[in-house]
Parts: C-alpha cells; sequence; structure tokens
C-alpha cells in the first residue's frame, strides 16, 4: 500500500495530478478541497494517499490533510457509495461540516453535492452516526493537544490502523508521552500499557 507520497508536482487539471517522485510519475485523483491548497506547478508536494485496487485498473487517491482521506476511507465502507461519490461529497463539502450535517441528520444539504441522491444520503446518515468520534480530531490529545503532525499524530494513526478505536489510542498514548519520544518509543509504550 502507497501511503503518502512526496515529489514534484508535475501537472494539475482536477481531478488528476502527476506527482514526480524518484524518476516516476504518479497519476492520483484528488478532491477540490486538496486542489485548493496545492502549490504551482514545478513545486515540491506531499500528499498523504489511497490505492483502490480493481479489476481493471489500480487508482491511487491524493489527499492534503489525513482529515480528507480518513473520510474518503469511511465512505468507501457505505454500500452504494464508490470512490467518484467520495471525492465528489469532498469536493463539494469540508470534512468539518460533513461531520455537522451527519450530526444534524441533514439529508436535504447533502443531496445538494453531485451524486449524491436521497437514498445514498439517508444511507449515510444511518451508517456514519455511530462513526462520528473517527471523523474528528486527527490526532490524539497527547498533552493538551491534539497535533496535526509529528510522532503523536503517527503514533496514533498506527494505532487506529491496528485496530484500535480512536478514544481508546488517544487514552494510551496520554499514558506513554514523553517529551521528545519518537513515533516507534510511543507505540511500544502505549502497547505495553494496553497489555496491562
Amino acid at each position: 500500500m502507497i501511503g503518502s507520497l512526496r515529489g514534484m508536482l508535475a501537472s494539475k487539471a482536477p481531478p488528476l495530478l502527476l506527482v514526480e517522485a524518484a524518476g516516476v510519475g504518479y497519476e492520483l485523483e484528488a478532491p477540490m478541497s486538496t486542489f485548493y491548497g496545492l502549490p504551482a506547478v514545478g513545486s515540491q508536494v506531499h500528499l498523504l494517499t489511497h490505492l483502490v485496487v480493481r479489476e481493471d485498473a489500480h487508482v491511487l487517491y491524493g489527499f492534503a490533510t489525513d482529515d480528507e482521506r480518513r473520510l474518503f476511507r469511511a465512505l468507501l465502507k457505505i454500500s452504494g457509495v464508490g470512490p467518484k461519490i467520495a471525492l465528489a461529497i469532498l469536493s463539494g463539502i469540508t470534512v468539518e461540516e460533513f461531520r455537522q450535517l451527519i450530526a444534524a441528520r441533514d439529508a436535504t444539504t447533502l443531496t445538494r453535492i453531485p451524486g449524491v441522491g436521497r437514498k445514498t444520503a439517508e444511507r449515510l446518515l444511518v451508517e456514519l452516526r455511530d462513526r462520528l468520534e473517527g471523523l474528528t480530531a486527527a490526532g490524539p490529545a497527547v498533552g493538551g493537544a491534539v497535533p496535526q503532525s509529528g510522532p503523536a499524530s503517527e503514533a496514533f494513526a498506527a494505532l487506529v490502523a491496528l485496530g484500535y478505536r480512536p478514544a481508546e489510542a488517544t487514552r494510551l498514548l496520554e499514558a506513554a508521552a514523553q517529551d521528545g519520544a519518537t513515533t516507534e518509543e510511543l507505540i511500544r509504550r502505549a502497547l505495553q500499557g494496553a497489555d496491562r
């Protein structure tokens, strides 16, 4: 799995991007929320990615933030929602606005997003209502702050990938917090704390 990509932005024509890294040009599809923050062509760029493997293609999707990528992945788990609809949702609304619509059970506003019909909107409301916890902050509250990057955020993502719920991962990392700790040290201490 390709988790992120850092390289030169060779071209951008929504929804397609071309990023050259180590002599290889990677084609990615990205939501408009990511396009708005991209630097000029020829600049260095760092994107989080998600690879979708189909019978006829391997498609790489790029995201500016972990919140965008996590919402994309959550949307793909919903019956009837594929990558195109997930990209349309991320292009038409921010992650925070989406979370608020789900909490408010606002199907009408969701149907204003191209590709989202009434049935899909209602399915999103039902299936994502209980998963809102995972769509909020990008990292754990270690030391009272929510880091957007760095060892604590990376350790949080690793614990969630291992199957820990976001609240449990946060609790374990708060217990394992230590100034100057590397990602590996935080993960090791958090897992040791989980064994107790």
